[in-house]
């Protein structure tokens, strides 16, 4: 049997689509297109929404690799596990979901090695609750946990004080922290389920009004990194999703923060192709399926 992981969707991308045509609609196009699995993220999971999903992945045979909530109440909105602790439970159940993903670290904690450590404690014992309902808690990164308190990044620093809390690497922000996403896949193996693919382009440099004036020149100098679709920048898509096969991850999410423009699904078909070409087809398939 062929040893692969599964492609699919982080519904962040589609979060204007859901408002415009409702999730059930979304996830058929999703299907249409020969997307299987969806990653639920900034989608209200109000009864209405979880119900039209849990109908989707019956009617399309769509997979929810993850949902998504924070560990404390947010002011950007949003479940929390803290507060809403026992709806998320019931809602992974709905969905027949394994997996819950903390999206970010909170704002204000940012900067503070003391504060990140109080929030990774208090995830590790959620991660023990959810646990006991069958569910893994993970943690996904930007760029932020590459910061460094005396020589060790914050994210080595996640790692080492917790033990069941999982990591959702983000291949794009691992670029951007300035590590190597292939070294960082490698060292966290048995930790990595999930993975995101979001490649890293370098935009076309364009000078700003007022030609040399330094603020705008160092501006637009030192801000045109963008998120691109796969295949469209400079990560090295298929190593990396070896790299996290190897390394034991199961889903393969593919993002794209800003799409710039352009149609989120056409950005979804450019990177669907774009896996195909390098010989990825066969893993947006479901095991056991004939698609």
């Amino acid at each position: 049997m062929e040893n692969r992981g599964l492609i699919g969707v982080q519904m962040m991308m589609l979060k204007e689509k859901v408002q415009e045509l409702g999730a059930y609609a979304v996830l058929r196009r999703l299907a249409e297109m020969g997307f299987f699995c969806v990653e639920i993220s900034q989608i209200p999971m109000t009864a209405e929404n979880v119900a039209e999903i849990r109908r989707a992945c019956s009617d399309f045979g769509i997979r929810v690799a993850a949902c998504s909530a924070a560990l404390d109440p947010s002011p950007m909105g949003g479940e929390s596990l803290s507060g809403d602790f026992d709806k998320i439970v019931s809602d992974c159940k709905a969905l027949n979901c394994d997996l819950l993903r903390i999206g970010m670290l909170p704002i204000p904690l940012m900067g503070s090695r003391d504060k990140a450590l109080d929030f990774v404690r208090r995830a590790e014992e959620c991660a023990a609750r959810l646990q006991e309902h069958g569910i893994a808690l993970y943690y996904h990164n930007h760029h932020i946990e590459f910061t460094k308190y005396d020589g060790e990044t914050l994210l080595e620093i996640i790692r080492r004080n917790t033990r069941l809390l999982g990591f959702e690497l983000d291949v794009h922000w691992i670029q951007r922290g300035g590590a190597d996403p292939l070294e960082v896949i490698r060292r966290f193996s048995g930790r990595v389920r999930l993975l995101h693919l979001k490649d890293y382009r370098v935009a076309p440099f364009r000078l700003p009004e007022g030609g040399f004036a330094r603020d705008g020149f160092m501006n637009a100098f030192t801000n045109n990194i963008q998120f691109a679709e796969l295949g469209q920048g400079t990560l090295p898509i298929a190593r990396i999703m070896q790299a996290g096969l190897e390394s034991g991850s199961e889903y393969f999410l593919i993002e794209q923060d800003d799409t710039y423009g352009r149609d989120p699904f056409d950005c979804l078909q450019t990177s669907m192709d774009f896996l195909k070409q390098e010989g990825f087809e066969s893993w947006f398939a479901l095991p056991g399926s004939d698609a």
